[in-house]
């Protein structure tokens, strides 16, 4: 059986990283893909959330922020749980098994210089010329 996402788009806010009680990094955020035009021609997005653990969590918490460009490979996961008023809810989500930085923060914010490592080490890809219009957000 093959469970396997490939997406690229832009973070919709900076990332929230978290620690399990075991000490696990856990990373999520939120992705904005773009679709193919509707029949009026506009841009429509689809908003993904993706969860990233261990070190790449933690990777991408200090060097992501929103309106980066990143793509996502990972598996889909449907979880279950029960709301605040007891009803049972079901979550799709996006467990990411890497994730590639496909442009450089623009100003000092996140992902920006003085890091101490590499671009291979963070996993930026070639810079990507985009539209600002194209930015669903």
């Amino acid at each position: 059986m093959l469970n396997k996402v490939i997406l690229i788009g832009r973070l919709t806010k900076d990332p929230e990283l978290r620690y399990t009680p075991g000490g696990t990094a856990v990373t999520k955020f939120t992705l904005a893909v773009n679709r193919f035009r509707n029949k009026q021609g506009e841009r429509e997005a689809d908003f993904i959330d993706i969860v990233v653990w261990q070190r790449q969590a933690e990777v991408c918490a200090n060097y992501l922020g929103k309106g980066r460009l990143v793509a996502v490979e990972g598996r889909l996961q449907i979880r279950s749980y029960d709301d605040s008023q007891g009803i049972r809810r079901k979550a799709a989500e996006v467990v990411a098994n890497s994730v590639r930085f496909l442009d450089r923060a623009r100003d000092g914010g996140a992902g920006s210089g003085g890091t101490g490592l590499s671009e291979d080490a963070v996993g930026y890809g070639s810079e990507i010329a985009f539209n600002e219009e194209d930015i669903p957000f």
